[in-house]
């Protein structure tokens, strides 16, 4: 999100970055807010390298929306990630390459590659589109096959969890809510007057987030299966040695 802040006088425009993670406890909370002029590896280097100080030990999925050197950062730190960058944000950056009157019919056809079951039938459908619109739209199909496997990574999971990770959505989300509340502020006066109010509008906003995922008792088990002890589940039973009474987690995904 991008304000106006009052810096020695002057009027400074400022990005406010927002880090939104989901628990093993199936609850979506705010891991951070960073407010900065510029972006680039280094800075997603101190982001990481904040949240990782402060107790996050381990991501399993992460999903981007491509900015500069925010998959390298998160590699650094958390090696063992996986990184599934935003089809809705790839689409959109696509577009803006692509002819009004050809939208269209891009479209269907870009469809038939994140709409399709398999990450195999998609790269043919990758190749089908190379083959028809390489020629007139290089750029927009380069972009696809550079981005590929971080594009695709969630064809290997179940439709519930493909539906958490391949767009940024939820945080886009999250930032509509705030804007409600910062949209009739002019300038801040400062960096700490702008953080404060989001901070308060956050609290306010997080008070909402208490139904849970749809189907998180599969979504997690399947994640446990992937991921195994890097998702720790401690399943209770009764004295009596019955069947688990349910599933506690810890740490955050």
């Amino acid at each position: 999100m991008h304000y106006k802040v009052k810096v020695d006088g002057r009027i400074t425009h400022k990005a406010l970055y927002n880090i939104l993670g989901i628990n093993t406890e199936d609850r979506k909370e705010i891991l951070g807010m960073y407010l900065s002029e510029s972006e680039g590896a280094n800075f997603w280097l101190q982001v990481l390298t904040d949240l990782n100080n402060r107790g996050l030990k381990d991501i399993l999925i992460a999903c981007t929306d491509n900015l500069r050197g925010f998959t390298d950062a998160i590699l650094s730190v958390f090696p063992k990630a996986q990184v599934q960058l935003c089809i809705v944000h790839q689409i959109r950056n696509s577009l803006k390459y692509i002819a009004s009157k050809d939208q269209k019919e891009f479209m269907r056809d870009l469809k038939l590659i994140y709409r399709t079951t398999s990450k195999e039938v998609a790269k043919d459908q990758l190749l089908n589109l190379e083959m028809k619109w390489g020629a007139k739209y290089p750029v927009v199909i380069e972009s696809w096959q550079r981005n590929w496997e971080q594009l695709s990574q969630y064809f290997q999971y179940t439709e519930p969890i493909r539906k958490i990770i391949y767009t940024t959505n939820a945080v886009e989300g999250f930032h509509r809510q705030v804007r409600k509340v910062t949209k009739t502020k002019g300038a801040f006066t400062s960096d700490m007057a702008l953080m404060k109010l989001v901070y308060l509008a956050t609290k306010n906003i997080e008070k909402k987030w208490t139904n849970p995922l749809h189907n998180w008792s599969l979504t997690v088990q399947q994640l446990y299966i992937k991921f195994g002890e890097r998702i720790p589940l401690m399943l209770n039973t009764n004295s009596s040695g019955a069947s688990p009474r349910g599933i506690e987690t810890t740490d955050r995904v």
